[in-house]
This record gives structure tokens, C-alpha cells and sequence, in this order.
């Protein structure tokens, strides 16, 4: 029974390092620091609010490991994000472009104060008449 939850804690640390790189990993300096600024760019499906750089997500370990494999292939970092975008959506970006599909993503916040400060101004307004 040890040695079968050894097998699996070695197992799941092995798969959580497999999508950690370091410096000798990379070919030069210049792959390392494009990947660092993509893996910074890009969202965790997963985790919603965390960068792929920050998340231990096994999806974004994944996707740290398609990020590389696309770098040392060549690929420029605006095709590494069109494939990404093609895969995932607008999502996977931290600031997904104005389109119609994310409208509502950028005017929404905007919307909500707006009304916010309607409603202040409406129950100010009944307030200083005197009206409950």
C-alpha cells in the first residue's frame, strides 16, 4: 500500500515539473525571455484570473508546453497567440480584442457604475425632497 501512494505522489510531482522550464532548456536568452512574455500574456483557462506564467493547473502546464514546442519551432509570438486564439478563443488572452463577441467583456464594468451612479443620484435626489 506505501509503495502504491509513493507511485502516485512521484507520479504527480513528475507531471507537475515536466511543463516547468529553465534557462538551459531554451536554445538563447531571447527564446527564454518571449516565453516568459507570452506565458505573462496568456490566461489559464483553468484558473480564470492567473497567467500561465503564475498557474500550477495541469491544462496551463499543457499549454506552457505548446507555448515551447511553438518557440522552438520559430513561430513568431503573434502566431503563437492566432493558434492559441484558434484553439481557445479570445479567452486565453488577458486583453482579448474589441470585437462583438467581447463588447460586453469591456462595457459592462462601464455600464454597472453608470447605473450605479444613476440610482445614487435618483435616491439622493428623493431624499432631499423629503420623500421616503
Amino acid at each position: 500500500m506505501k509503495n502504491r501512494l509513493l507511485a502516485i505522489a512521484l507520479l504527480f510531482i513528475a507531471s507537475a515539473q515536466a511543463a516547468v522550464y529553465t534557462s538551459s532548456d531554451f536554445a538563447n536568452e531571447e527564446l527564454e525571455a518571449r516565453y516568459w512574455e507570452l506565458a505573462e500574456e496568456l490566461r489559464c483557462l483553468v484558473c480564470q484570473n492567473q497567467s500561465l506564467a503564475d498557474s500550477n493547473a495541469e491544462l496551463a502546464g499543457d499549454l506552457r508546453r505548446v507555448l515551447f514546442e511553438q518557440l522552438h519551432k520559430g513561430k513568431s509570438n503573434a502566431q503563437i497567440r492566432t493558434f492559441l486564439v484558434e484553439r481557445y478563443g479570445n479567452y486565453v488572452l488577458y486583453d482579448p480584442p474589441l470585437d462583438a463577441s467581447t463588447f460586453l467583456l469591456w462595457a459592462g464594468p462601464v455600464v454597472i457604475l453608470l447605473l450605479a451612479c444613476l440610482l445614487l443620484w435618483l435616491a439622493l435626489r428623493r431624499y432631499s425632497r423629503g420623500s421616503p
